[in-house]
């Protein structure tokens, strides 16, 4: 069998990709009606603000050293590899390399405008995403470089919105919003549309599913900051936050960087 599908094979399960669209369309549309959505008030304001050894809100801030470590792991992994739809899980490794220096750096001094340097690399690992799930469920040319730097310009211009309105006292997350929530609605929609794998490189559907339980406990931590701080004391929310998320975005690397499989 062939690892990459023909046109004929990726025709033929276009009428079943097409809601993959109707879920991007919803997502945007009722973002869209919604009307801008501000970023709440005292959001810097972390429960847990201690320092160690001289360091600020230490524990905010060293808990992102796992994103660095996954990400050059995942970069230096994938750097041998022949495969293109490997290129947006690169792209991932890439941004995950980079959340780690940017969400260090907004919690080391946290405000608005360090929180662009946080936002951004997240936006672009979302980005990555979404291309790295699209070329492995509907068409490989999704890992192609255009579509990749287009993702990524459109991530960038979604933080670059916020701020820009930010600055002007009105502030609307709904394009970040929809770049970060869009590969978290698309992957269980391509699960249960049982679209078929179009590329050597890609993940198992219980790849996905550990990946979104995982990404749905760390939003869970990040409610629930204080709360888990005065139930714990030795942590916080957001930190255990960092922690689940660096856990999603090794599965997900792992899952990349295995030997390709049949596609079937």
């Amino acid at each position: 069998m062939n690892a990459f599908p023909d046109s004929t094979r990726t025709f033929a399960n276009w009428p079943r990709t097409t809601w993959l669209l109707v879920v991007a369309l919803s997502l945007g549309t009722a973002l869209g009606l919604h009307g801008p959505i501000a970023q709440w008030a005292g959001y810097h304001a972390f429960a847990d603000a201690r320092s160690w050894l001289g360091l600020p809100n230490a524990e905010n801030v060293l808990s992102n050293l796992p994103f660095a470590l996954i990400g050059a792991w995942g970069l230096h992994a994938l750097a041998g590899s022949v495969d293109a739809g490997r290129n947006a899980w690169r792209g991932f490794a890439a941004a995950v390399f980079c959340t780690a220096f940017g969400s260090a750096a907004y919690h080391w001094a946290p405000g608005n405008g360090a929180l662009v340097f946080d936002r951004l690399p997240i936006a672009w690992a979302c980005a990555a995403l979404t291309c790295a799930l699209l070329a492995e469920r509907v068409d490989p040319r999704w890992a192609r470089p255009l579509p990749i730097c287009v993702a990524l310009a459109t991530a960038s211009a979604a933080v670059g919105w916020w701020w820009f309105t930010e600055q002007r006292g009105m502030g609307d997350l709904r394009p970040y919003l929809f770049v970060q929530f869009l590969p978290m609605l698309l992957a269980p929609a391509a699960i249960a549309l049982k679209l078929p794998a179009q590329s050597a490189s890609a993940l198992e559907p219980r790849d996905w599913w550990l990946v979104l339980g995982l990404y749905a406990a760390a939003k869970l931590m990040e409610l629930a900051d204080a709360n888990i701080l005065d139930a714990l004391v030795f942590t916080s929310g957001h930190t255990l936050k960092h922690l689940l998320a660096a856990a999603a975005a090794f599965w997900l690397v792992r899952a990349a960087t295995r030997p390709p499989q049949r596609v079937g």
